[in-house]
């Protein structure tokens, strides 16, 4: 496979003339734009031998040690250059990055609300900060920078990132213009490999592209369809793993349940397309999509001759190089259909499978736990961003109307919990009312949920996998659908448990609902029965039939691209 152009010149470059300072600063970005961490190492490392100390240099060497992991020491080498260059808004945001990663998220707003006074007029600083701030519940200026983001997106700017936008009050439409920039933005001068054709016949293999293969979200999600998979054997089941081997119980089921699990965790973007193209997918699965940690460019690399959007991403790719989207009729009803690049294909049942072998653990007792020994529990285990202001102040208002309640939430970054309790004061709540659970390992997390009575949702950005758990535990589930596939999930997992009752109209029934559960304690029992039986036969939890549909799906999209069977 052949290299980008841009890397093929500053490699030629740095061979003619090995003192070019700038040519090495410059082959250390294309370098780890590729995802070559290793020789981006190799470049950043020349450069500051060519001038110790540069804060050019520094800031490599730093953004080199971002992408393996080291984050302390990113975080050091990027705040000497930032110190050496205050003015430089390009290290104040990668300083930014550094010190999410480094454990340090109030000093990381800091920094990218730094590098937004030095350009503020530059979206994807503006949509960095938003985005920060979301996640510590820091909503000073808030829609003011929410506004000056979705315009850069009306305006066509390549630079504001899918996954982030999600948490907008944005329409569909939006999401499918910040998607297609982004992924020009991608495309945009690289080398797909040469078309692939799917196999006439034969056994179909099918690839799994994600960062996730471990004790992670799309891990938990996706254990117990593979093993369902693995038993059905009509398809050649291929996970490349973005990320090393956590020695997780779920990596190990992972590992048994596919015909081969491929390490491509240190590998270049280029190697990641040529090991699925040699290992001849037939169907490409993306399990990450526009989130982080995934690879767009190998995808846009065209690894596979059918290329899918599945699962991880709650909205359209945007990209010309992803085929299908695989979703089910509530979650993607054809009036959102135009606002997908991707040919809709639609499973039968809730397009988000899930792991049917969990056990609940015995809970601690409420106290341990944080909570009041008597009193109705709201709960909300959805990451802190998604709590905007909105969502926060419709629970604020079913606290109001449940006496003695409590609103239970996942723990958040540097200030956030603070933030909250300052924002339940204002609102005339005693903040002792809101309780915060730290982050858990999981089967102690699912644990919780038996003390949870209700399930209070986010809006426009839903709980997704945190809505499976809650229903799996057995805790109800209240959301609000909106008019996007972000913001319909809960409600595609409420529709088929048949109980669209919990699919509030809109806010004020959400809030009437929730205090009418919340005063009439045989109602919640009659709903949680409700809710245990449905577990059990709606087929929603039915992975053994949710891998029939799945295999069903596989095929169809193979026959539209010349799979003509076994």
């Amino acid at each position: 496979m052949s290299m980008d152009p841009q890397r093929e010149q500053l490699r030629g470059a740095v061979q003619r003339n090995p003192h070019d300072f700038i040519a090495w600063v410059m082959l250390a970005d294309a370098e780890l734009e590729a995802g070559d961490i290793n020789a981006g190492d190799h470049a950043a490392t020349r450069a500051l031998q060519l001038r110790p100390g540069h804060p050019e240099a520094l800031a490599r060497q730093g953004r080199t040690r971002w992408m393996q992991g080291r984050h302390d020491e990113a975080a050091a080498l990027l705040r000497q250059a930032a110190r050496l260059v205050p003015e430089h808004p390009g290290i104040a945001l990668w300083l930014g990055h550094a010190l999410e990663d480094a454990g340090q998220p109030e000093a990381a707003a800091d920094a990218y609300r730094h590098a937004h006074r030095l350009l503020p007029g530059e979206p994807y600083i503006t949509a960095q900060l938003l985005n920060w701030q979301r996640r510590l519940c820091d909503w000073r200026g808030l829609e003011a920078l929410s506004n000056q983001v979705r315009q850069a997106v009306a305006q066509g700017h390549a630079v504001v990132e899918p996954f982030a936008f999600l948490s907008e009050d944005a329409s569909a439409a939006e999401q499918l213009a910040c998607a297609r920039q982004r992924a020009a933005g991608i495309a945009d001068g690289l080398r797909p490999l040469p078309p692939a054709q799917v196999r006439r016949q034969g056994r179909l293999r099918v690839g799994f592209l994600s960062n996730g293969f471990g004790a992670h979200p799309t891990g938990l999600l996706t254990v117990a369809l593979f093993e369902q998979l693995r038993t059905l054997g009509t398809l050649e089941l291929h996970l490349f793993a973005l990320n090393g081997d956590d020695r997780s119980a779920i990596r190990a089921r992972l590992q048994a349940a596919a015909d081969t699990l491929h390490d491509v965790a240190s590998l270049p973007h280029q190697s990641i397309a040529a090991r699925i193209r040699d290992t001849g997918i037939d169907v490409l699965f993306d399990l990450r999509g526009w989130g982080g940690g995934g690879t767009p460019t190998v995808l846009a690399m065209r690894p596979a001759p059918v290329q899918v959007n599945w699962l991880a991403y709650p909205g359209t790719s945007g990209a010309r190089w992803i085929d299908y989207v695989l979703a089910d009729r509530f979650v993607l009803p054809d009036a959102l259909a135009a606002a997908f690049s991707e040919t809709v294909r639609r499973l039968p049942r809730a397009f988000q499978p899930s792991d049917n072998t969990r056990a609940l653990e015995a809970a601690p007792a409420r106290e341990a736990c944080g909570l009041p020994s008597r009193g109705l529990v709201f709960c909300c285990f959805n990451n802190s961003y998604k709590l905007n202001p909105r969502s926060v102040q419709r629970a604020f208002a079913v606290l109001h109307g449940v006496p003695g309640s409590v609103l239970w939430l996942l723990s958040g970054p540097g200030n956030a919990d603070a933030r909250l309790r300052a924002a339940a004061s204002e609102a005339g709540l005693d903040a002792a009312r809101l309780v915060f659970m730290p982050k858990l390992p999981h089967p102690t997390y699912l644990a919780r949920y038996q003390h949870a009575d209700l399930f209070l949702d986010t809006h426009p950005y839903n709980a997704h996998t945190t809505a499976s758990d809650a229903l799996w535990a057995g805790c109800p589930v209240l959301t609000c659908p909106g008019d996007t596939f972000a913001s319909r999930v809960a409600g595609s997992l409420n529709h088929h448990l048949q109980m669209a009752e919990m699919n509030a109209a809109d806010d004020r029934a959400f809030v009437a609902t929730a205090i009418a559960l919340g005063n009439d304690p045989a109602a919640l029992a009659a709903l949680r029965d409700r809710l245990a039986s449905a577990r059990d036969t709606s087929g929603v939890f039915d992975m053994a039939a949710f891998a029939q549909d799945f295999r069903v799906q596989v095929e169809g999209m193979a026959r539209e691209n010349g799979w003509q069977g076994l």
